[in-house]
Order: structure tokens, then sequence, then C-alpha cells
């Protein structure tokens, strides 16, 4: 999972893996097409500014937007068939009893740096992703039950794995970036792994084995990509990919301008907000582009409280807000005081349904159908009681005399959120809750929810995705992106030690229908616990150029962006 999704800015080119955090937004620049451009260009919008330029590190699709072009993986999913694909792996073998699987890698692969590919470059990408000096998300997937994978080099071109038991997400999985050795070794020796490749490394000193290399990076403005000569995928008749030679990316702060940018066709690929739907689809035949409705947006909408101990339990004295937020009444009380078909009609124009399960309903084998937590200030209200919470001339107060005060975040520049985040606020005020509402900047947002921790309340995404294992960065209790207490040394409570059990369960299981109860069982308890309290769901709409061939935008994502192709 990742947070939020976006098609080329909202959901790029693949299913993101791990969970990444995200916004859904493009944003505005003083780059426009110009005649000194190369006609075979693709020009496309992202959330803001990259955080890191390291696939390994990047938590948000603000930098997971930028990278995927450069990287590629061992394996890659079919987004129509569900089934994995051969990558820099043509060929695999699982043992009989699924916890060996030997790999057979591509011969006269190059990085994009011309240096060769071989089995060093996988040994070394897991040597980083189990580095206790590397904080990746990455570790998250790749750690079963406890344990790591062991992986072997049986000759140049050929890896062994060997699980501690059968993990059925493996294969998916393995489409994760692979690193340059040559390039990254000595930093990872030198502890200083974290600091290399950040966002003032010169872009060409990026190296990876993707479709595209970077050329220029100008902050708050642009990113420039060009074909990378030593790509190893050739098409059918033995042309050379990507058909599409140059790529810009604008860096657009405000939605406005983004919708501008493609109706003057200054962008080729738009993810239009509900009310620019029906304006789209009227002037798309004159203007020369298709809007096509995906379907139902696969990542999650939510709010979220800081129950981490780490920022309210200081000097022995706990913070009033840490009982709040762990107090089961006044989770279900904000629940219910939500109205999330309000905003449905209000902010998305009806394209959109209340989201209920961690799992949407566009991955039928593992959702889960529940009740949700309906739209009920007087239900609040009696929920707030029964929790020992009070009022007086209409505010609330604990049962201890303090007022309940509290910070609210969400991202700057995504106006549906905003939007949203005020009816919120709206609503908690009504239940005589002091919120004091704070939009920031993404990357302060990522900051705060990965980082320091500084934080009370906050409205953001998850990307979604068809495997639920690729969530276990957010649902295990040790994972980077559990965001309400990261990185738990020990499972907190009783409910989140049974959600660690469960998603090791639901991966160890090969059958489809059997490790779909174990994914059900903890989409129950996260409704019943409320860590997340969802939203909406929206239905995901794109516009592009109709000069953009096989283009094949999913909700899950992009697939196969390297054979798309800009007519002349």
């Amino acid at each position: 999972m990742q947070i939020n999704f976006a098609i080329m800015g909202r959901r790029q080119a693949k299913i993101l893996i791990p969970a990444v955090l995200s916004f859904v937004l493009f944003s505005g620049c003083n780059f426009r097409r110009m005649e000194s451009l190369p006609k075979n260009i693709l020009v496309t919008a992202v959330i803001s500014d990259p955080r890191t330029f390291n696939p390994i590190l990047a938590n948000e699709t603000s930098s997971t937007d930028v990278l995927d072009p450069i990287f590629a993986g061992l394996t890659r999913l079919n987004l129509f068939t569900f089934k994995v694909e051969p990558g820099l792996a043509e060929s695999w073998t699982v043992s009989s009893d699924r916890k060996v699987i030997t790999m057979k890698l591509r011969k006269h692969v190059h990085f994009s740096d011309g240096e060769p590919f071989s089995a060093d470059d996988v040994l070394f990408t897991f040597k980083v992703i189990y580095s206790p000096d590397v904080l990746s998300s990455y570790r998250d997937l790749f750690t079963i039950n406890g344990k790591q994978v062991k992986v072997e080099k049986l000759d140049n071109h050929t890896v062994r794995f060997i699980l501690p038991v059968p993990f059925y997400p493996f294969l998916e999985s393995l489409s994760i970036p692979v690193l340059p050795e040559h390039v990254l070794q000595r930093p990872l020796l030198g502890n200083v792994f974290e600091k290399t490749w950040n966002i003032v490394t010169a872009p060409d000193h990026i190296v990876g084995l993707g479709p595209y290399t970077m050329t220029d990076y100008v902050p708050s403005q642009y990113i420039i990509f060009k074909a990378n000569p030593y790509y190893y995928e050739k098409d059918g008749e033995g042309v050379q990919l990507p058909y599409i030679e140059k790529r810009a990316m604008l860096i657009v702060q405000n939605q406005d301008a983004q919708y501008v940018k493609f109706i003057s066709g200054e962008t080729d690929i738009y993810s239009p907000r509900p009310q620019e739907v029906s304006m789209l689809e009227s002037m798309s035949k004159k203007r020369g582009f298709i809007v096509k409705n995906i379907g139902l947006d696969t990542g999650i909408l939510f709010v979220s409280f800081n129950r981490n101990p780490r920022h309210y339990i200081k000097d022995g004295k706990i913070d009033p807000r840490y009982k709040w937020f762990t107090n089961i009444n006044f989770l279900k009380a904000v629940a219910h005081s939500i109205d999330k078909q309000g905003i449905i009609n209000d902010v998305y124009r009806g394209y959109g349904e209340p989201a209920v399960s961690f799992i949407p309903r566009s991955v039928p084998v593992y959702h889960l159908n529940m009740t949700d937590y309906a739209y009920n200030l007087d239900e609040a209200r009696a929920l707030l009681k029964k929790a020992g919470f009070h009022w007086n001339n209409g505010m609330l107060y604990d049962s201890s005399g303090n007022r309940v005060e509290f910070d609210f975040f969400t991202n700057s520049g995504n106006e549906q959120r905003e939007r949203i985040a005020a009816i919120i606020t709206s609503d908690l005020a009504k239940l005589g809750m002091k919120v004091n509402y704070k939009p920031l900047d993404f990357n302060t947002i990522v900051e705060k929810l990965t980082t320091n921790f500084n934080w009370d309340c906050m409205l953001i995404a998850l990307t979604g995705g068809y495997e639920p294992h690729n969530g276990a960065n957010v649902l295990l209790s040790n994972g980077m992106l559990h965001l309400w207490d990261p990185r738990e040394h020990t499972p907190a409570t009783k409910w989140e030690a049974e959600i660690d059990r469960l998603m090791m369960r639901g991966a160890e299981e090969y059958n489809r229908e059997k490790r779909a109860l174990y994914y059900k069982k903890v989409q129950k308890i996260l409704h019943d616990e409320l860590p997340l309290i969802p939203v909406v769901r929206q239905y995901d709409f794109v516009a592009y150029t109709d000069k953009l061939e096989n283009y094949r935008p999913t909700v899950f994502g992009n697939y196969r962006p390297e054979m798309m192709r800009l007519k002349q």
C-alpha cells in the first residue's frame, strides 16, 4: 500500500510496493512546451517535489512517481490478469515445499551507466533492505515470521531465495527496484547510504535499470527524463523500448493551474476532479483528448489519530490527548460524526462511495462487506458521554476537566482534501471539540508521519493494490508506516498482535479462498478498533491526449508505460 494513488501523478506506472504516502494533486510552473523541445516528449505532472532520489527510502508518491521510470525489478504484475510476469528475471522455478525459488536472470543487461547487471546486484539490494542502518519499508515486506529471506548466488545470472515458510506474495514483491552494487556499496559500508542519492544529487548520477534516466531537476518546476539507451527490453519486432524518447514531469502546486495546463495542451495526461469531468467531456473532441472513467479508487482516504506514546508520554506525564485517542468510544464518536454521503455529494459530485473496509470492493476476493458507522451526531454524543466526557457551555471536556482540543492536519493545495477537512472540522465542532485545522505542504506532512511524529489527527490517504500483503508496512505493528504508532518493538495491543498473526498466516497460505479469510478478519479488527477511520473512495477519471497510444490506465496503475507511443 501507499498513501494515495494516481494516474501519472496520482497513480503512477505500476502498483507501488510497499505502501507510500501520497496526496492527490498536481501542480503548475512556468515550464511550457517550446519549439526547441523534441516532439516525441510526454509531459505529465507530479504531486510535489520529491523528498529523495533513493528508491529504497521513498515512502511517498512525491518521490516514487519520479523514481518509477528509472528503476526495474525482477518481476512485474500484470494489472489485467494479476499474474506475475518476468522482468529482470526471465524465468524461475519453485520447489515443491514452496520455500525455495530459483531465478534465472536476463543476460546482457546493463545499468544506465553501462555497467553490467548480475546476481551480485540482487544480493546487494537485499543486503540494503536488511541493513539495520537503513530505515526502509521494504524490510516489512521481506521479513517473514520475524525472519529474513536467505539470498544465494549460484552463478552470475542465477539466484536462489530460501524462505523461512511458504510466502504467497513473494514473487510479486520482487518487483522492487534492483540497486547497482558498484555505485552504492561504498555508501552502505560507510554508513552514509541514507544520505546518498538525495535531492541535491546530480540527476545523471542516479543509476538504474528502468526505461528512463533523469537528466534535469529544477526544484518546484520540472524533472526531465530521457530514454535509457541500455534498457533491456525490446518489442516483438526488436525495436528498443521505451518508444517515447523523453518525458517531462511538471511540479505544480495548484489544481486549477494543472487543469489549465492540460486543456491548453501543455500536459498530456491529467486526473480530473469530479467537477471537471463533464466540462472535459464536452470539450474533448474539439481539444483532442479522451476522458475515461477507470473505476473506483483502490486506495482509502481516512482520518487517523496519533497513538504514539513517544509523543504523548514524557517525564512520566501522560498527555490527556493520548487517553482520548486510545479510547474506542471517542474514536467511534468521531466515526459517527463524518458525513460521508455529504462529502461525496458536495466534494465529489456524486462520483464516489463511502469507504468502510480497508480493502476496496474492487478486490472482491479479499474485500469484506461491513456495516458502516452511520453519520449520527446524537450517537456520537452518547458515545462521548459513555467514555466519561461532558459538556460545559457547549464545549467538550474529559473526566479530568481537560478541554478537548487538538490539531488536525492535511496536505495544503489539494482543494478536495481541504474541503473534506473543513467539513469534518465543522462536524467535530458540533460535538464541542476545538479542532485546530492546519493544512501543511505534503512533504511536511510526510515528515510528521514518518520522522518526528509530531501530530494529533491527520486526514491522509493510502494507495491500494490487489495484494493485501503489500500493506504490511502499515498493518504490521513494527511497520514503517504503522501510522498511529510506527515501528513498535512489540505490539502495543492485543488486536495489533492479532493483525500481525493474521497477516503472516495470510501470506503463508496459497489457497486464495483460505487466505482471504485471514485478510477479512484483519479488516474486521480495523473496523472495530479504528486506528484508521475510513472516509470515502472516489471514482477515478483520467483525461489524456488522443495522440497517446498504448496507454493502459487502471485503478491499480498504468500497465507497461514503456510501451506508450505519441503519434507525430
